[in-house]
């Protein structure tokens, strides 16, 4: 569970931008998302399958735009 400590001395405004700051880099509402919903094994190999394929795709094409920049 994510959790900040008040310091000394700090206001709420800054208490809370630290609190957003750690639940962001928890990466806690990213999971929140994954987990809303069921996925079998099945269909989380082929999300990755296609999420594989469209890097490959991404890293393609700008590798070829560097070669025609040559």
């Amino acid at each position: 569970m994510t959790y900040v400590v008040r310091r000394s001395g700090e206001s709420n405004e800054s208490l809370i931008k630290r609190f957003r700051n750690k639940v962001a880099h928890d990466r806690v509402f990213s999971e929140l998302k994954k987990r809303r919903y069921f996925i079998t094994k099945g269909e989380q190999a082929r999300i990755a399958k296609r999420k594989g394929i469209a890097k490959t795709r991404r890293r393609m094409r700008k590798l070829r735009r560097k070669m025609n920049r040559w």
